[in-house]
Parts: structure tokens; C-alpha cells; sequence
């Protein structure tokens, strides 16, 4: 995975709001740079909820996933 750019939380709302259907490889890359740019942005609470969104999503289990990915972008939401 290459390192994420550095993103404030404008751009990272858009860019988990970016995150469609498709490949299951690229949306859990998707979700991990987003991960590093919480914890680059001293948001390690955010950037748990988002491993979990991974796991989640390994695990199949789509409502997890989507509720961690919206919880997330909420917050960012509020530091904005």
C-alpha cells in the first residue's frame, strides 16, 4: 500500500463518501489510507472505526461496514 497522502478531514469525507461498489481489494485500500490519514490527522478513534469498517467488511458483514464508514464521516463531519 502506498502512503496517503495527507488529507484534512474535507478531503477525507470525500473521499469515503467516493467509496462505491467495486473491487473488495480496493475498497479495503481505500478504507486504510483513509485509516492512516485519521491517525496523521491525530484522530486514532476515527482511524480505529475504520479498521473495524475492514473487518467488517472481510467478514461480509455489510451493515457494520456501512454504520463505521458513516459514524466516521459524521465525525469528521464535526472537526471540519
Amino acid at each position: 500500500m502506498k502512503k496517503a497522502e495527507t488529507m484534512d478531514p474535507g478531503d477525507l469525507i470525500s473521499h469515503l463518501n467516493a467509496i462505491n461498489i467495486g473491487d473488495l481489494d480496493l475498497i479495503r485500500e481505500k478504507l486504510l489510507q483513509a485509516s492512516q490519514a485519521c491517525s496523521e490527522i491525530e484522530q486514532p478513534d476515527l482511524a480505529d472505526k475504520l479498521d473495524e469498517a475492514v473487518e467488517a467488511l472481510d467478514r461480509l458483514d455489510l451493515k457494520t461496514y456501512r454504520r463505521r464508514v458513516e459514524t466516521v464521516v459524521s465525525k469528521l463531519g464535526h472537526i471540519r
